[in-house]
């Protein structure tokens, strides 16, 4: 919802939602919607009756619908589904060089290098799709060093806090602050995620929030909410880059475009998708694909892409009460963190149809344990993830299978020597390997702290 707290501010929001709504058309969730001040403050209980900032008395509130969903666990179901349709997946081999045929300059394939095991090796195709995020213009560079740059990288940095600042499925949404940046406040995954959007960024594998930037984030928040906004209660916090790009090949290149694009570097041949946002990643796999079957003149092996209906893994014999099935089908005894309930809902929401496999691992292994107390991931998702999900290191695991490393940071170092144990049992890691393993896990975790800010060490545990 967007609280309002001038009068003018009802018809400006409610226009612009209900704009929002022609738009989205039949597929709107619901309809968006005016809520008095005391209906509003019945669905946000924390919300301010009087905004802190200047006073102003709550006006009511627009309401309207929008989806959300795990990221991390949508890129690797995207990644398995391709590997089950034929495709060769693989992780942490990064692209090095760039391979052209001498006669015509274009690109051929490339050379990959194992950064587990430092080997290299060509690996060739008839097209060359370069799909690298914000670090695109790093893979042009590659093929032409004077290739015009296309990205503009944009920042996003989120925080993390308890659950009880924002009520259940309802979230908090300004569209402008004092310095014009959106600021919103959203329950995900049972906690709460606050953050802003558009600040201008460096392109970086680690990207960092500073303590400023939290900061802005928890006295934005704090003239809405009646919840005292602590900054002890950040539980993680975390900057995201966004590749907003320039078409090097268009006329006006003043703006970035918030839309995906679909470009060819010439004569090299290699094409680059990017841009966009994953609201649209079908759009931009099939425009990406269509593209490679005219470059690489594929047409008589290709048929119409089917990407637009095509289920995911997971998705087959997946039904909204799936999870009790999961529940009931666990044949261990209930006992404090095994497989009750609320377990059950997350497998299923994260893994679909899948979940099952995890508690069949659960109950042949004796790993339906809880990983850390209050968050429902458990021990046998490591290993479904080792053996199914490509996941290799704990890091993988805390923050690219699972989101635990976004939503809470210290719950993240509890939970490490485990995940570490079972990996090291999964993959035979001596006792140096566990501890290399581990501190570069460690030093990983440190990535959703702002730099220069003191926390709590991890757990000691007595020998």
């Amino acid at each position: 919802m967007t609280p309002c707290y001038k009068w003018w501010e009802v018809p400006y929001y409610w226009a612009g939602m209900k704009a929002y709504d022609m738009v989205a058309g039949t597929r709107a969730l619901h309809w968006s919607h005016y809520l008095t001040p005391s209906a509003a403050k019945s669905r946000f209980p924390t919300l301010c009756s009087h905004r802190k900032e200047d006073g102003n008395t709550l006006k009511g509130a627009i309401v309207y619908s929008d989806g959300q969903f795990n990221d991390a666990r949508l890129a690797i179901i995207v990644a398995c589904s391709a590997a089950l349709a034929g495709a060769t997946v693989i992780n942490h081999a990064p692209a090095t060089k760039l391979i052209k045929d001498p006669s015509s300059g274009k690109v051929i394939g490339a050379t990959v290098t194992d950064k587990l095991t430092g080997k290299s090796r060509n690996v060739y195709a008839k097209v060359i799709v370069n799909a690298g995020g914000p670090f695109c213009d790093q893979i042009r560079h590659l093929g032409d060093p004077n290739a015009p740059p296309m990205i503009t990288p944009s920042a996003g940095v989120h925080i993390t806090l308890p659950d009880y600042y924002s009520p259940e499925a309802v979230g908090m949404i300004v569209p402008k602050t004092k310095d014009g940046r959106v600021v919103f406040m959203l329950p995900w995954l049972e906690q709460t995620i606050a953050g802003t959007t558009d600040s201008e960024s460096r392109v970086t594998m680690t990207p960092q929030p500073t303590e400023a930037e939290i900061q802005f984030i928890l006295d934005a928040i704090s003239d809405y909410l009646t919840v005292k906004v602590r900054r002890s209660d950040v539980q993680s916090a975390w900057s995201g880059i966004r590749p907003l790009a320039l078409d090097p090949n268009a006329k006006d290149t003043a703006s970035a475009s918030r839309d995906h694009i679909v470009t060819v570097d010439r004569p090299s041949g290699l094409i680059t998708v990017t841009g966009g946002k994953w609201t649209t990643y079908r759009l931009m796999a099939e425009d990406c694909i269509n593209k490679a079957v005219s470059e690489g003149n594929l047409d008589k092996a290709a048929g119409p892409c089917i990407t637009e209906k095509l289920p995911l893994l997971g998705a087959h014999e997946y039904w909204p009460a799936l999870f009790t099935e999961v529940a009931q089908n666990y044949r261990v005894p209930h006992r404090p963190g095994a497989i009750d309930t609320r377990v059950a809902k997350y497998l299923v929401a994260s893994y679909g149809d899948r979940a099952a496999e995890i508690t069949k691992i659960a109950e042949d292994r004796g790993l339906g344990r809880r990983l850390v107390r209050g968050y429902p991931v458990i021990e046998a998702e490591v290993v479904y993830a080792m053996k199914n999900e490509y996941c290799e290191t704990p890091e993988d695991f805390l923050a690219r299978r699972t989101r635990l490393a976004f939503l809470d940071r210290l719950a993240c170092r509890q939970a490490l020597p485990k995940v570490v144990e079972i990996m090291g049992g999964e993959r035979g890691w001596g006792r140096w390997r566990k501890k290399v393993e581990e501190e570069r896990a460690r030093v990983f975790l440190e990535t959703f702290e702002a730099p220069g800010v003191a926390y709590p060490g991890p757990p000691q545990h007595s020998k």
